[in-house]
């Protein structure tokens, strides 16, 4: 299913200087690529670039906040004078809008009296920074023969599970911002999969799991790097895999 992938391979990662993030990255600079770290805060970038080159791979910090246009510009030009392509992008940087808390005291995110503001600030870094840099990185990745794009989503956008009654997220508070900003990123991400199926770009949304991290308090009981793998997997598909699919480390998780 992964093809094997070669020093001159480049890789982007937003909001890779910790987490799942980060976890991705390292593991994709273990495969031999190029990864480059996009993180808002400079120092923790580079402290993270730092940590993948001290354990044998390549790594570069790049300042990028998606809800900065200026940031995504910056980051483009850098990486076209460098590298001249990208051949992976991962788009992971992402916010709950309920800070670091546990899903279940997330109780600001309920729809009758969640705050508007707080909606429109998830959709801006989830949704709107996801085509803000995307759009703006296609270019490159168009100059890559095996382009992949990976948006990472989360199974509380299933629209099938959080229906059903009985299922997993049945004890949480119910979510108007970061689930249904999850379930528009899933729809983009269909989108964008058709428009560039015809140009080879696999473009697939990924669902790492309950992954321990600040998002959610670290509540979670899966590691990063076992909610990187499935980031990894879809960043390392065959030209015959799949595109505009949803999927876990299990397999296909429903719309």
């Amino acid at each position: 299913m992964n093809e094997h992938s070669t020093p001159q391979k480049v890789a982007l990662i937003t909001g890779a200087n910790k987490g799942i993030g980060r976890a991705a990255a390292a593991q994709l600079a273990a495969l031999g690529m190029t990864v480059l770290i996009g993180a808002r805060d400079p120092q923790r970038g580079a402290e993270a670039a730092t940590s993948i080159r001290a354990a044998g791979g390549d790594a570069h910090a790049l300042t990028l906040d998606v809800t900065d246009q200026s940031t995504i510009d910056q980051a483009a030009t850098w990486i076209d004078q460098r590298f001249g392509h990208l051949d992976v992008l991962i788009n992971n940087a992402g916010i709950t809008g309920s800070g670091q808390v546990s899903p279940k005291d997330a109780v600001d995110q309920i729809p009758s009296t969640v705050n508007l503001d707080m909606v429109r600030t998830v959709f801006e870094t989830n949704v709107f920074g996801v085509i803000a840099l995307t759009n703006a990185m296609l270019p490159l990745l168009r100059r890559s023969p095996s382009p992949r794009i990976v948006n990472v989503s989360s199974g509380g956008g299933s629209l099938t599970i959080a229906a059903d009654p009985n299922g997993p997220l049945t004890d949480l508070p119910t979510s108007a911002a970061y689930s249904p900003s999850k379930t528009a990123l899933n729809a983009l991400t269909v989108q964008y999969a058709n428009e560039l199926r015809k140009d080879g770009i696999l473009v697939n949304a990924a669902a790492p799991g309950y992954v321990a991290t600040d998002i959610n308090n670290h509540s979670g009981f899966l590691t990063p790097a076992q909610g990187a793998t499935v980031l990894v997997r879809l960043a390392t598909l065959d030209g015959d895999g799949p595109t505009a699919g949803f999927f876990s480390a299990e397999g296909p998780v429903p719309w």
